[in-house]
């Protein structure tokens, strides 16, 4: 395997892997990853679908890419993935995968026209006192000391920034700046979580610095993503023959394990409390989903709150069998043991009101029956005890959605702390106290808000213990690689898996990391798409470093005679080009 850019090998069609008749391929879970995995074997390892299986616990294919309506209780959404152009790997499936709403299209051509014709912006990025503008106003509010602990932390090596945390290296000079704002609460960072990921986001992120304040950087999906991606992937396959065995439970893999060659032998699994298993030679693949951060979700419903689950995870526990049996397999309880600083929760909210989208508009000041963009992402309220954040993507966001109704999605980080108007901590409020303290926070008039919580609006909260656990500090070999040195059949994939090519919590880390497998194990003669290279683009570093400073153009050191003469110089430079095109010097 190898990586490249550019598009003479984005184009190309390698030819057919020797040897590939001959293999079966088995995928755990039904994520994102084993349905990237699976199509990368179909489309350029040229298997044939009907010789992959995918074994999946739930009842339905998606993983954390959720979006349903559930009985009796109201639309569902435990999350979702903000997406961007440089998703190489992303972009690469679904450029083959038909489109289930346009004709001829592919899902990345239906992706790519909505952006242009519907591009991505918030006008109000936070609020403050019940709904008022919170005066964000497109800055990061970084002093010089804050400029410098970034600057810090990206130069530093990764193993500098191994098992720290990031009130570790960063003081109140970033933490209490609207930089931090937009940062933790568009990626969910906590300031316990691990250093090292906050480095590999500035690294990965640069040249997206500018869009930070407005999400412009951002872009979203037609309706939610169970519909939108996960759906016509899921179709696709299915015509292509790949077998699904929901309410099937994998729950541990034999290996023979040699110094310098590993080999999967047999994989067991539960389906409807029976035991089931199968042999593993050397030409069946299995492809792992290791860990979960949906793992053990709770959902409450309009009267009833969400339950924090610290009982059996089996995600984990078949991990942490896994990992048990060889050193290289990864560390699953520096991510999966810790729930008091991985858990966060959220909530759906289904407006039955017309009074509810009128404050909605007044905040984000769009229409949120248009069909378009309506609050560009997050909008976060920076007094909130609960420090809650929430948004509201195209309508319908659901296809079955009625045309009267707006659905929201609300989350908090801080779950523990006693809210504003409800005096109870988030984790212990039912759908009905939630939607209460959030249209409090929106605007809406003490006296208006009991009736409108209850009758207005319905609320589905969720619970996730592990939503955040890939942020817990690390360090290397606490993630197995995607293929650990000596293997022959097997490879991790998913959020879990250690590429060391990119960083976690997004859609391109899903797909990168089963690509990478399955090129690996088939042979497949195609390079993997690069990460987009923005960290080593000298322009922009520089446009980030404008933005940071919010403006502030740099002072060359030394007696007034000496700079001025300096930049005289620099002006007849190609880099005094570059300083002046984006705005640090005059």
């Amino acid at each position: 395997m190898y990586y490249s850019n550019g598009n003479y090998e984005a184009f190309a069609r390698p030819r057919k892997p020797a040897g590939v008749d001959e293999k079966t391929a088995w995928f755990v879970g039904s994520g994102l990853a084993s349905l990237a995995g699976a199509a990368f074997l179909i489309r350029d390892g040229q298997m044939p679908g009907e010789k992959i299986t995918i074994l999946e616990r739930l009842a339905l294919p998606g993983g954390a890419l959720d979006g349903i309506k559930e009985p009796k209780k109201g639309f569902v959404i435990r999350g979702g993935r903000e997406m961007e152009d440089h998703f190489e790997c992303l972009w690469d499936l679904f450029r083959s995968i038909p489109s289930i709403e346009v004709e001829g299209a592919s899902v990345l051509d239906e992706f790519y026209w909505l952006d242009k014709e519907d591009p991505n912006y918030s006008l109000q990025r936070a609020t403050v006192e019940q709904g008022q503008d919170g005066h964000t106003d497109g800055l990061f509010t970084l002093s010089k000391k804050g400029q410098k602990e970034l600057v810090k932390i990206f130069l530093a090596t990764r193993e500098e920034m191994e098992n720290k945390r990031i009130d570790e290296v960063f003081t109140s000079e970033v933490l209490s700046s609207n930089f931090w704002l937009y940062w933790r609460t568009m990626f969910a960072f906590e300031e316990w979580h691990s250093a090292l990921e906050m480095k590999l986001y500035l690294h990965r992120f640069i040249h997206h610095i500018g869009g930070l304040p407005d999400f412009s950087a951002l872009k979203f999906t037609k309706y939610n993503q169970y519909e939108s991606l996960v759906l016509p992937l899921y179709r696709w396959l299915l015509d292509q023959g790949v077998t699904f065995r929901f309410g099937t439970e994998v729950t541990d893999v034999d290996f023979d394990i040699a110094a310098d060659r590993k080999q999967a032998t047999r994989l067991h699994w539960l389906a409807e409390g029976a035991a089931g298993s199968t042999d593993l030679g050397p030409d069946d693949l299995l492809f792992m989903t290791i860990g979960s951060l949906t793992e053990n979700s709770n959902s409450g419903d309009q009267h009833t709150p969400a339950r924090l689950d610290e009982g059996p995870a089996p995600a984990w526990d078949l991990w942490r069998r896994i990992a048990a049996k060889d050193p290289s397999f990864g560390r699953p309880d520096v991510f999966g043991a810790h729930i008091a600083k991985t858990k966060w929760e959220s909530a759906t909210v289904t407006t039955l009101d017309k009074r509810i989208p009128a404050y909605i508009e007044k905040i984000c000041k769009r229409d949120p029956f248009s069909g378009k963009v309506v609050t560009g992402g997050i909008v976060t309220v920076k007094d909130s005890s609960w420090l809650l954040s929430w948004t509201v993507n195209r309508q319908p966001h659901f296809k079955e959605q009625s045309a009267d109704q707006i659905v929201v999605w609300v989350y908090s980080l801080f779950v523990d702390r006693p809210g504003d108007y409800i005096k109870k901590p988030m984790q212990e409020c039912t759908g009905e106290e939630i939607t209460a303290e959030w249209l409090f926070h929106m605007g809406v008039p003490v006296e208006e808000i009991p009736d409108l919580a209850a009758n207005g609006a319905t609320c589905v909260p969720v619970m996730m213990p592990y939503v955040t656990s890939f942020f817990m500090p690390r360090q290397a070999g606490d993630r197995p690689q995607v293929v650990p040195a000596g293997a022959v059949n097997f490879a991790f994939i998913g959020q879990f898996a250690e590429t060391g090519r990119d960083c976690i919590f997004t859609t391109e880390y899903s797909v990168r990391t089963p690509m990478e497998a399955v090129y690996q194990l088939v042979g497949i003669d195609r390079g993997v798409p690069e990460v987009f290279s923005s960290t080593y683009d000298v322009r922009k570093m520089l446009a980030a470093m404008s933005r940071m400073r919010d403006g502030q153009k740099l002072k060359v050191p030394g007696p007034s005679f000496m700079s001025k003469r300096i930049e005289r110089k620099l002006k007849k430079s190609q880099i005094g080009v570059l300083l002046t095109e984006h705005k640090l010097i005059d």
